[in-house]
């Protein structure tokens, strides 16, 4: 289990980053003013109103798109580009797959690029696949595979890379439920065997409960953080006995009342003036 009570640095930081776009001259503010830290080993999710900029956050976290103020760092270090120690998994993950290509040989993409010897790469593909339950399937192509397998494939492509920090943005939003729950354990199956961080964007209240350790929730944007949430759920999680515990209920409240007064405009703001 991962050791989140360390007094460390931080392993990523996020310091007033704020993003402006200019669409047909007008200037957007999509994110105002975010501030959080992210410790070695933890996992967090970040939940918020639709459009309120979290992929635009996550792309500024992950180096591909510039902050218009701000900065964020990773291990100590300003992130200006990809960082190598950070991979990212997206929704679309059909689209990040080669069709083309057998599930072995997607999975080494990221390794080849980087230079990795072939006895190096089979191995750490090897890991992988057993890592995300896809052994069995190396040589077969992503259109074969299911939905859920295919995620399976994007997943594994991603920590084969063996980065400090994954980035996922609303992975799971295109299966079903069922598989949802599914791929949902196995994240937290592999962030527990490899110890990596995670930080997980999702749009669904009862994900980001069940998965992480914290749930950072965002106001409507232009955006900033609304409430940094602590999730005192025992480490061991089960979709049913879990998901049914009175204090995952009351967590689960605690973030719906959160989002729902994001979404009427009320927020950080408010609660300052309450304060």
């Amino acid at each position: 289990m991962p050791d989140t009570t360390s007094t460390e640095a931080p392993l990523l930081s996020v310091e007033h980053v704020r993003k402006v776009y200019t669409t047909d001259g007008n200037a957007v503010e999509a994110v105002r003013d975010l501030t959080f830290e992210l410790a070695r080993g933890e996992f967090v999710c970040l939940v918020g109103p639709s459009g309120c900029g979290k992929t635009t956050l996550l792309k500024c976290i992950a180096g591909l798109l510039t902050p218009t103020s701000g900065r964020v760092t990773l291990d100590g270090k300003a992130v200006s580009g990809p960082p190598k120690k950070m991979a990212v998994v997206f929704q679309e993950y059909g689209r990040s797959l080669f069709p083309w290509m057998r599930v072995y040989e997607n999975v080494e993409v990221p390794l080849k690029n980087a230079g990795v010897p072939k006895a190096e790469r089979a191995r750490l593909v090897a890991e992988a696949l057993d890592a995300v339950g896809l052994a069995h399937v190396p040589r077969s192509y992503p259109w074969q595979l299911s939905g859920g397998m295919q995620q399976r494939v994007a997943i594994a492509r991603a920590i084969a890379y063996q980065p400090e920090i994954l980035l996922m943005d609303e992975p799971f939003a295109a299966v079903d439920a069922q598989t949802r729950a599914d791929l949902e354990d196995l994240v937290r199956q592999v962030w527990r065997r490899l110890g990596i961080t995670v930080l997980f964007v999702t749009h669904d209240i009862d994900e980001s409960v069940y998965l992480a350790q914290r749930v950072i929730m965002l106001s409507a944007s232009p955006t900033v953080v609304q409430k940094d949430l602590a999730i005192d759920l025992p480490d061991e999680r089960d979709q049913l006995e879990t998901r049914s515990m009175p204090r995952f209920i009351e967590l689960r409240h605690d973030v719906y009342e959160q989002i729902q007064r994001a979404k009427r405009g009320a927020g950080a703001a408010e609660d300052a003036a309450v304060a």
